[in-house]
């Protein structure tokens, strides 16, 4: 049985993680910020609780206000174990991303459901001792993958289901030689952040699944221009305007149960390797959030 162990703070079913471009959500109903420290640091931003569609949502500034924060700097942890602390069990992200196939055009929106990893950045919570090892051959929630994608298809924009994102440290954009490799690979789009994300999600038994917004062709495409800050932007505000439909609908029509089959709530069952008379006191209270059903 899990402590008791979120008293005082507020307690929300659905995070909302918004990327570069997404800084705040129209028509949502703030009903109050919480700073929170977490064993890993301090997250981006303070959590902004409020109602959308009648339903209460936290959203987090992957970046900050303002985006003052590079992918490589950002602490993954703390922002995702803030959202476990507050009771979140399904994350929404939004993020922007480079297109390296020719059908997924700019302005186009991607769900995708696999990820490769190029950081060389922490993601795991676990270490220090205590040893976990958790399957990550599905690295994002099939049924909010996809719900989102049929939620996009209702509103008749132009979304794609599953795709392979890779995920590089960043801040730099790939040289052509590396964009021409990730194509070769069989790679479908191009971020800093997600694969970081996903992977603590399923740590923190918490649902991901992620909106990717095509912003560009990356640096492989002979007839498009190369990537820069200004054409993401530039290309961006469409973009945002679509994926602020996807939440609201997402949102009013989200089921309050998981969904049949969805294991990601359990994902850490028997993946605790570490004998629990012999995890150190201190990590046990660190991740209570986590492990403490466990324990």
């Amino acid at each position: 049985m899990e402590p008791e162990i979120r008293s005082g703070l507020p307690q929300v079913d659905l995070g909302i993680l918004g990327g570069t471009g997404l800084y705040e959500i129209d028509g949502m109903k703030i009903i109050e910020e919480i700073e929170l420290v977490t064993p890993f640091g301090k997250p981006s931003e303070a959590y902004i609780i409020g109602e959308l569609e009648e339903k209460k949502v936290v959203f987090l500034s992957r970046h900050g206000r303002g985006h003052r924060i590079l992918p490589h700097e950002l602490n993954y942890r703390a922002n995702i174990y803030g959202f476990k602390m507050l009771g979140v069990e399904r994350i929404l992200s939004v993020s922007a991303v480079g297109s390296l196939k020719e059908e997924l055009r700019p302005k186009d929106i991607v769900v995708p459901d696999q990820y490769f990893d190029r950081t060389h950045r922490r993601s795991t919570f676990f270490g220090e001792g205590i040893a976990v090892h958790v399957s990550l051959d599905h690295p994002v929630c099939p049924d909010f993958s996809e719900f989102l994608f049929h939620a996009g298809k209702e509103l008749d924009l132009s979304i794609h289901q599953g795709g392979t994102y890779i995920c590089i440290e960043g801040p730099a954009f790939s040289t052509k030689a590396e964009s021409k490799i990730y194509r070769q690979w069989g790679c479908d789009i191009i971020g800093m952040t997600g694969v970081t994300e996903a992977k603590l999600c399923r740590e923190a038994e918490i649902c991901y699944a992620t909106l990717s917004l095509v912003t560009d062709y990356d640096v492989w495409h002979e007839s498009e221009e190369p990537v820069t800050a200004e054409i993401i932007f530039e290309n961006l505000g469409e973009n945002i305007i679509n994926a602020k439909k996807i939440l609201k609908r997402v949102v009013r029509t989200l089921p309050d149960h998981p969904f049949e089959g969805c294991g990601c709530q359990q994902s850490l069952r028997s993946c605790i390797v570490t004998r629990a008379d012999l995890i150190p006191d201190e990590i046990k209270d660190n991740l209570k959030y986590i492990i403490g059903k466990y324990l």
